[in-house]
């Protein structure tokens, strides 16, 4: 009988013959880094996305506006400017967590050198 002692160490497989100790690591901890780091991609890139849309509605807000001028409704008066603020203030704000995000985002990803895990998941990958 061959008592085996088990440490699990993150990230890698190998083995000691000479003591009868098998080291088991596991990837998880690179591939939670890379899952991280893709949703934090996929939450910037929603935010581009959400920047886009706060750029058509204060466009579509701004033609509006100069419809308006022929037609002079007074409640289109009244309301437009107020919604063009809101939707301006929002797209700021918007702007503001974007650049936050998107700095903090490369920032974990070249701190946890995200590219070489993902070459190294790809290469794993291909031994399979």
């Amino acid at each position: 009988m061959i008592n085996v002692k088990v440490t699990i160490y993150p990230g890698q497989v190998f083995g000691d013959s000479k003591d009868n100790t098998l080291y088991i690591l596991l990837k998880s901890k690179n591939m939670d880094t890379i899952k991280k780091f893709d949703l934090m991609q996929k939450i910037v890139n929603e935010l581009v996305d959400l920047q886009h849309s706060q750029q058509a509605l204060i466009q579509k807000l701004g033609k509006i506006e100069v419809d308006n001028m022929d037609l002079s409704d007074s409640r289109l008066e009244k309301d437009l400017p107020d919604m063009h603020q809101r939707v301006s203030d929002n797209l700021d704000t918007i702007g503001g967590i974007l650049e936050y995000f998107a700095e903090k985002t490369q920032n974990f990803g070249d701190k946890n050198h995200v590219e070489e895990l993902k070459e190294q998941k790809t290469i794993d990958d291909l031994k399979l």
